[in-house]
Protein backbone atom coordinates (compact mmCIF):
# COMPACT_ATOMS: atom_id res chain seq x y z
CA UNK A 1 0.00 0.00 0.00
CA UNK A 2 1.19 3.41 -1.23
CA UNK A 3 0.32 6.68 0.74
CA UNK A 4 -0.13 9.70 -0.89
CA UNK A 5 2.40 12.47 0.28
CA UNK A 6 0.66 15.10 2.66
CA UNK A 7 -1.96 12.65 4.14
CA UNK A 8 -2.70 11.75 7.83
CA UNK A 9 -2.11 8.63 9.78
CA UNK A 10 -4.48 8.21 11.93
CA UNK A 11 -3.53 5.80 14.80
CA UNK A 12 -6.74 3.90 15.21
CA UNK A 13 -6.78 2.99 11.52
CA UNK A 14 -3.37 1.90 12.01
CA UNK A 15 -4.03 -0.06 15.24
CA UNK A 16 -7.04 -2.00 13.78
CA UNK A 17 -5.38 -2.33 10.29
CA UNK A 18 -2.60 -3.91 11.92
CA UNK A 19 -3.88 -5.76 14.75
CA UNK A 20 -1.67 -3.78 17.14
CA UNK A 21 -1.95 -1.67 20.18
CA UNK A 22 -2.38 2.24 19.51
CA UNK A 23 0.57 2.80 21.55
CA UNK A 24 2.83 0.33 19.47
CA UNK A 25 2.03 2.65 16.62
CA UNK A 26 2.54 5.75 18.30
CA UNK A 27 6.21 4.25 18.73
CA UNK A 28 6.74 3.20 15.09
CA UNK A 29 5.35 6.81 13.77
CA UNK A 30 7.55 8.46 16.60
CA UNK A 31 10.15 6.25 15.17
CA UNK A 32 9.42 7.26 11.79
CA UNK A 33 9.35 10.81 12.77
CA UNK A 34 12.81 10.26 14.03
CA UNK A 35 13.58 9.37 10.69
CA UNK A 36 12.22 12.02 8.53
CA UNK A 37 9.67 10.28 7.06
CA UNK A 38 6.33 11.74 8.49
CA UNK A 39 6.27 14.63 10.26
CA UNK A 40 4.22 16.37 13.23
CA UNK A 41 1.15 18.77 11.67
CA UNK A 42 0.33 21.58 13.39
CA UNK A 43 -2.33 20.58 15.69
CA UNK A 44 -1.16 17.71 16.01
CA UNK A 45 -1.12 13.74 14.42
CA UNK A 46 1.35 12.62 12.26
CA UNK A 47 1.53 13.26 8.28
CA UNK A 48 3.21 11.32 5.81
CA UNK A 49 6.29 13.52 4.11
CA UNK A 50 6.26 15.35 1.45
CA UNK A 51 9.73 15.80 -0.72
CA UNK A 52 10.99 18.76 -2.20
CA UNK A 53 13.07 19.47 -5.07
CA UNK A 54 15.50 20.11 -3.31
CA UNK A 55 14.87 16.69 -1.38
CA UNK A 56 14.82 14.86 -4.23
CA UNK A 57 18.23 16.08 -5.85
CA UNK A 58 20.03 15.40 -2.46
CA UNK A 59 18.57 11.80 -2.38
CA UNK A 60 20.01 11.71 -6.07
CA UNK A 61 23.26 12.63 -4.81
CA UNK A 62 23.31 10.87 -2.12
CA UNK A 63 22.03 7.69 -4.40
CA UNK A 64 24.73 8.45 -7.37
CA UNK A 65 27.74 8.57 -4.40
CA UNK A 66 26.63 5.20 -2.79
CA UNK A 67 25.65 3.57 -6.09
CA UNK A 68 28.74 4.79 -7.83
CA UNK A 69 31.20 3.34 -4.53
CA UNK A 70 29.25 0.15 -4.76
CA UNK A 71 30.13 -0.46 -8.65
CA UNK A 72 33.25 0.50 -8.24
CA UNK A 73 33.95 -2.15 -5.82
CA UNK A 74 31.26 -4.98 -7.27
CA UNK A 75 33.18 -4.44 -10.49
CA UNK A 76 36.40 -5.72 -9.59
CA UNK A 77 34.91 -8.97 -7.41
CA UNK A 78 32.02 -9.18 -9.21
CA UNK A 79 30.98 -13.25 -10.46
CA UNK A 80 29.07 -14.58 -13.25
CA UNK A 81 26.51 -15.88 -11.37
CA UNK A 82 25.78 -12.93 -9.76
CA UNK A 83 25.88 -11.07 -13.76
CA UNK A 84 23.73 -13.96 -14.33
CA UNK A 85 21.50 -12.57 -11.08
CA UNK A 86 21.29 -9.45 -12.30
CA UNK A 87 20.30 -10.32 -15.97
CA UNK A 88 17.72 -12.20 -14.68
CA UNK A 89 16.23 -9.29 -12.32
CA UNK A 90 16.15 -7.57 -15.67
CA UNK A 91 14.32 -9.93 -17.32
CA UNK A 92 11.67 -9.80 -14.29
CA UNK A 93 11.65 -6.27 -15.18
CA UNK A 94 10.67 -6.63 -18.27
CA UNK A 95 7.89 -9.32 -17.89
CA UNK A 96 6.29 -7.72 -15.09
CA UNK A 97 6.01 -4.30 -17.93
CA UNK A 98 5.03 -6.58 -20.65
CA UNK A 99 2.04 -7.94 -18.48
CA UNK A 100 1.08 -4.96 -17.04
CA UNK A 101 2.36 -5.42 -13.59
CA UNK A 102 3.96 -1.98 -13.11
CA UNK A 103 4.02 -2.23 -9.39
CA UNK A 104 5.94 -5.52 -9.24
CA UNK A 105 7.95 -3.60 -11.95
CA UNK A 106 8.71 -0.80 -9.73
CA UNK A 107 10.24 -4.18 -7.20
CA UNK A 108 12.30 -5.75 -9.88
CA UNK A 109 13.76 -2.07 -10.14
CA UNK A 110 14.53 -1.24 -6.82
CA UNK A 111 15.40 -4.87 -6.66
CA UNK A 112 17.99 -4.17 -9.53
CA UNK A 113 19.54 -1.19 -7.34
CA UNK A 114 19.88 -2.99 -4.08
CA UNK A 115 21.49 -6.11 -5.88
CA UNK A 116 23.73 -4.57 -7.53
CA UNK A 117 24.71 -2.15 -4.40
CA UNK A 118 25.22 -5.79 -2.38
CA UNK A 119 27.51 -7.41 -4.74
CA UNK A 120 29.78 -4.53 -3.60
CA UNK A 121 30.40 -7.16 -0.76
CA UNK A 122 30.14 -4.27 1.88
CA UNK A 123 27.17 -4.82 4.36
CA UNK A 124 28.17 -1.46 5.39
CA UNK A 125 27.41 0.32 2.15
CA UNK A 126 24.35 -1.58 1.92
CA UNK A 127 22.98 -0.25 5.34
CA UNK A 128 23.60 3.03 4.58
CA UNK A 129 22.05 2.44 1.03
CA UNK A 130 18.82 1.23 3.19
CA UNK A 131 19.12 3.80 5.87
CA UNK A 132 18.34 6.68 3.20
CA UNK A 133 15.52 5.85 2.17
CA UNK A 134 16.61 4.99 -0.94
CA UNK A 135 13.93 2.09 -1.67
CA UNK A 136 11.11 4.52 -0.59
CA UNK A 137 12.16 6.77 -2.56
CA UNK A 138 13.09 4.51 -5.85
CA UNK A 139 8.84 3.96 -5.20
CA UNK A 140 7.60 7.08 -5.31
CA UNK A 141 9.78 7.78 -8.91
CA UNK A 142 8.41 4.48 -9.80
CA UNK A 143 4.68 6.14 -9.27
CA UNK A 144 5.85 8.74 -11.98
CA UNK A 145 6.73 5.52 -14.62
CA UNK A 146 3.45 6.20 -16.83
CA UNK A 147 4.77 6.08 -20.72
CA UNK A 148 6.02 2.72 -21.87
CA UNK A 149 9.01 3.97 -23.52
CA UNK A 150 10.28 5.14 -19.49
CA UNK A 151 9.80 1.18 -18.55
CA UNK A 152 11.84 0.50 -22.24
CA UNK A 153 14.92 3.22 -21.44
CA UNK A 154 15.09 1.77 -17.68
CA UNK A 155 15.10 -1.28 -19.01
CA UNK A 156 18.13 -0.53 -21.79
CA UNK A 157 19.71 1.20 -19.53
CA UNK A 158 19.76 -1.79 -16.63
CA UNK A 159 20.87 -3.99 -19.46
CA UNK A 160 23.76 -1.82 -20.30
CA UNK A 161 24.65 -1.68 -16.86
CA UNK A 162 24.89 -5.25 -16.21
CA UNK A 163 26.89 -5.58 -19.71
CA UNK A 164 29.09 -2.89 -18.95
CA UNK A 165 30.02 -4.67 -15.46
CA UNK A 166 30.06 -8.01 -17.01
CA UNK A 167 33.02 -6.33 -19.45
CA UNK A 168 34.77 -4.87 -16.34
CA UNK A 169 34.20 -1.53 -17.94
CA UNK A 170 34.38 1.03 -14.89
CA UNK A 171 33.96 3.68 -16.88
CA UNK A 172 31.17 3.15 -19.20
CA UNK A 173 29.24 1.56 -16.11
CA UNK A 174 29.82 5.04 -14.02
CA UNK A 175 28.41 6.79 -17.28
CA UNK A 176 25.14 5.18 -17.70
CA UNK A 177 24.76 5.22 -13.77
CA UNK A 178 25.00 8.49 -13.72
CA UNK A 179 22.60 8.83 -16.36
CA UNK A 180 19.72 6.83 -15.19
CA UNK A 181 19.87 9.10 -12.22
CA UNK A 182 19.67 12.15 -13.81
CA UNK A 183 16.62 11.38 -16.08
CA UNK A 184 15.20 9.41 -13.34
CA UNK A 185 15.55 13.15 -11.34
CA UNK A 186 14.14 14.86 -14.21
CA UNK A 187 11.13 12.55 -14.68
CA UNK A 188 10.53 12.86 -11.17
CA UNK A 189 10.36 16.63 -10.84
CA UNK A 190 8.54 17.04 -13.97
CA UNK A 191 5.46 14.99 -12.26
Amino acid sequence: MQLEAGSRLKEDYWAKKLNVSRMAVREALTRLLGEGLVNLGEKGGYFVMELTVEDITQIRQVREILEIAALRLAIKRITKAEIAELNKICDDFSSMVNKGYFAGACEADIKFHETLVAFSGNPKLLQAYHSCHIPLFHQKLGKTKIFTDDYELTDEEHRSLVKAVADKDLKTAEEILIYHFTRGEQAILEF
